[in-house]
């Protein structure tokens, strides 16, 4: 699996902090397949971020998916999962560069994005275009 990485040999948290708040429009950590698919059943449309630690790329988008999920016309679910230690979880969603975003809707995958860094404005527009 590529890495879209940029690394200024600083050691990061990474968007899996444990701290992380599950308050509305900020993105939840998810542990593995069985809690993406929970999240991903669970909400009407969802985004996923998969991401890999260390990936300063990924750990820039967090604050971004924030403002994506507060700023778009789906009410969006965001979560992120990391699926390094998961093998079959690479497989099912073809995980070959991260971050990958891929956009749920009624738990089905329907769109997937794997540009690198992305703008809020243009992944809002994505999702507005993607979800109901």
């Amino acid at each position: 699996m590529e890495s879209n990485t940029v690394s200024d040999g600083a050691d990061t948290a990474g968007p899996a902090d444990a701290n992380r708040s599950t308050a509305p429009g900020r993105p939840v950590s998810l542990a593995d397949e069985d809690a993406l698919d929970a999240f991903v059943d669970d909400a009407p449309v969802a985004l996923v971020e998969f991401y890999t630690d260390g990936c300063g790329i990924c750990a820039s988008m967090e604050p971004v998916l924030g403002n994506v999920a507060r700023g778009v016309a789906a009410d969006v679910a965001v979560g992120l999962v990391n699926p390094r230690d998961d093998p079959p979880l690479v497989e099912r969603f073809d995980v070959r560069s991260v971050p990958l975003f891929v956009l749920f809707v009624d738990g089905e995958p329907v769109a997937r994005r794997a540009d690198g860094f992305v703008p809020g404005d243009d992944l809002a527009a994505w999702i507005d275009e993607h979800a109901p």
